[in-house]
């Protein structure tokens, strides 16, 4: 007999009531749903803000020759480069998403594989991922728009390499919150990476966020790493000043995330939640 059975009668206000409290439930049990509810709304607001902010500020300041076209390299350039962070977090988190999806994690633990290469395969594979999505992407942005990202040379790898190992951070604390949280989690593997966008300061200055962000902002490598873009963009100069400070920063925030991996790890084998692959 089917669940949506005329049997049951007609329509009943209590049968609704029923389901709405069971997602209700849902919702309850799960933070990171209700985080994704309020998360997206106040990124987008803040993002494009503060963009407007920037732009205001640079028409109160009047525009110099050639400032326009190099304002479209800015916006093109800084799209590419988020989409480096953004894709080489989400390659690592999706690759270990396959293993719960699959419910495979339990038997990875017990067999002779190391975390550390187990970890090891999730960031090569955030590369593969994330080189099928942007090679294609990079000359499609020469083709029509005659944005060659690649004439940064040198600079480009060095901001490629900053940018990636953060990735590999955020993708390590990702995968151990979902592995500890079971799958109600899972929206943090697309949600999470934006959060540093305002702070990052994809599309403007840090100069542009309160003086109090802008501390904020500093903390993360990734902001490092636009500024030096934006420094090669319009003043052709290469800030290794701050590409050393992202690298530091970095180290640090990698090994943070490798602790906090392995300890949700461990906690995730008291807790039993290895074996539990549901919301």
């Amino acid at each position: 007999m089917s669940v949506f059975s005329e049997a049951a009668g007609g329509f009943s206000p209590a049968r609704v009531g029923a389901m709405v409290l069971r997602y209700l439930y849902l919702l309850r049990s799960s933070w990171p749903r209700i985080a994704d509810l309020v998360y997206w709304p106040a990124v987008q607001m803040i993002t494009w803000g503060f963009l407007q902010t920037f732009i205001g500020q640079a028409a109160a300041n009047g525009m110099r020759p050639g400032a326009v076209a190099v304002a479209a390299g800015n916006f093109i350039g800084a799209v590419l480069l988020w989409d480096m962070l953004f894709r080489g977090q989400l390659g690592f988190s999706v690759s270990f998403l396959e293993e719960m999806w699959s419910r495979n994690i339990a038997n990875l633990m017990m067999s002779p594989l190391r975390p550390i290469e187990f970890v090891a395969a999730l960031m090569t594979m955030s590369i593969v991922r994330l080189a099928i999505g942007l090679l294609p992407v990079t000359g499609l942005a020469i083709w029509f728009f005659g944005y060659n990202l690649w004439s940064l040379g040198v600079a480009l790898a060095v901001f490629f390499i900053n940018l990636i190992v953060t990735s590999w951070s955020i993708g390590l604390v990702v995968s151990g919150l979902v592995l500890r949280n079971g799958m109600g989690a899972e929206t943090l593997a697309w949600t999470i990476m934006f959060l540093l966008m305002p702070l990052a300061c994809v599309y403007y200055p840090v100069s542009v966020l309160p003086h109090w962000l802008q501390l904020v902002a500093w903390c993360l490598p990734p902001t490092y790493v636009f500024e030096g873009f934006r420094a090669a963009l319009f003043d052709h100069v290469f800030r290794g000043d701050l590409m050393v400070t992202a690298a530091a920063i970095n180290l640090v925030l990698f090994a943070s995330a490798v602790a906090i991996f392995v300890a949700l790890v461990d906690s995730a084998r008291r807790a039993g939640s290895l074996l539990q692959m549901g919301e």
